[in-house]
């Protein structure tokens, strides 16, 4: 079974997805980390991420890779575990520039519909919905409001110990919808057939049992 996730940064997709994964006896995979370990790793190279041709070629020099334990999902580069190390805000930034590629984009398709062509899939990302998973059994867009998603992610990495602000968090966000929905290669937008759940005034609990809830609608 498919099921996509789509929806703009700081959503809670990947909290919600894995949640509503390991209730519903599925794996959950996060194709965002993906894409931020592809960045932290032209990061790592030196390469101009503001350059296409300078990134299209270091792609060859890139693996990455998931693996998944117990349902969840660790991320890799050429070996290494990036896990905890592709969420500060420069490598979002980073992320959400390199994905606007078409070369990085097609770099990582496959990789991606492998994965939902051999397990039970919760899947979230920009793109799942209209390019990855197109004829995915559920699909949903999952979004709040950027001052609630900006309030999450402010949480988040204070909470970690990062030093920001909640207005250059919020400021951040802004700037992500802006590139994600702008780009020319595969840009955030609802799929036609998808259902739109707004969080904005749910708690974690609360959207996770609406996932599930449309998941159980669509199991065949």
């Amino acid at each position: 079974m498919q099921i996509a996730i789509d929806g703009p940064a700081g959503a809670g997709k990947s909290t919600i997805a894995r949640a509503a994964a390991h209730k519903c006896g599925m794996i959950y995979v996060d194709t965002g980390a993906v894409y931020r370990a592809v960045a932290y790793a032209l990061r790592q190279l030196g390469t101009d991420i503001h350059d296409e041709a300078a990134v299209r070629a270091a792609l060859s020099g890139i693996k990455p890779g998931l693996a998944f334990s117990d349902g969840e999902q660790r991320v890799y580069v050429n070996g290494e575990d990036v896990t905890d190390f592709i969420r500060t805000p420069e490598n979002s930034l980073a992320t959400s520039c390199i994905s606007a590629y078409p070369s990085v984009r097609a770099f990582l398709l496959e990789t991606q519909r492998k994965i939902a062509r051999e397990n039970d899939v919760i899947m979230d990302g920009r793109d799942i919905g209209t390019v990855v998973l197109p004829d995915a059994d559920v699909k949903i867009f999952l979004t709040a409001s950027p001052e609630c998603r900006a309030r999450r992610r402010y949480a988040e990495l204070a909470a970690k110990g990062e030093d920001i602000t909640y207005e250059q968090t919020l400021a951040e966000m802004i700037q992500r919808d802006r590139d994600d929905t702008e780009r020319a290669a595969s840009p955030l937008r609802k799929a036609d057939d998808a259902v739109l759940l707004d969080t904005s005034d749910m708690d974690l609990e609360q959207s996770v049992r609406a996932v599930e809830a449309l998941i159980s609608g669509g199991r065949k």
